[in-house]
């Protein structure tokens, strides 16, 4: 990645850092780093910062996006996985071999009651995926269930809407223009 690529993806982050303090204190489920190269290896880190009203957060669900290629998750003490894969409308190539099926949901779900996200606490879930060749934002629908309740943060923005004026948003991502030849591709 050249230098002036490194600056505009670290002005970004920077921005959206502070964008992600403003939308963790209105209690949206947000990505961490809210910026990313094209085609490159992103983690996403999606930050839960309470539960349902007074419920503790027994499960979170991930939809892996349309382009983001190859998601895999971190597993966390005290939680399954489960991961669903599904078929691609559009196969892809990756180290030599055709890939015509890929990971379309994480589910990460507390195995016991003690093991639940209490909504006094924070915790992070996270995953690694390969981003998108075409820059543009990218919307993560999550799903967080409660032992009494849900939120469901899917709603994506209509052209010329901001993803402020939402009331339960997807975590967004902005895809940024990628580096090049320079860039390892999976």
């Amino acid at each position: 990645m050249t230098s002036s690529a490194i600056k505009t993806v670290a002005k970004h982050a920077l921005w959206f850092w502070a964008a992600g303090l403003f939308g963790l204190a209105n209690a949206h489920v947000v990505l961490e780093y809210q910026v990313a190269p094209a085609a490159s290896s992103y983690k996403a880190t999606f930050k839960v910062g309470h539960g349902c009203g007074a419920s503790p957060t027994r499960q979170i669900v991930v939809e892996i996006p349309p382009g983001m290629r190859g998601a895999r998750p971190m597993p966390k003490p005290g939680w399954t996985l489960a991961i669903e894969r599904g078929p691609l409308a559009q196969p892809y190539t990756s180290h030599g071999r055709t890939v015509t099926e890929d990971v379309q949901r994480i589910t990460w779900t507390a195995r016991t009651p003690d093991d639940m996200l209490d909504s006094a606490h924070y915790d992070e879930f996270v995953l690694v995926a390969q981003t998108p060749a075409q820059a543009g934002p990218v919307y993560w629908p999550v799903r967080q269930v409660c032992a009494e309740g849900r939120n469901d943060w899917t709603e994506v923005p209509r052209p010329g809407q901001a993803l402020s004026d939402l009331k339960t948003p997807a975590a967004q991502l902005d895809i940024l223009p990628g580096a090049g030849a320079a860039a390892h591709q999976h």
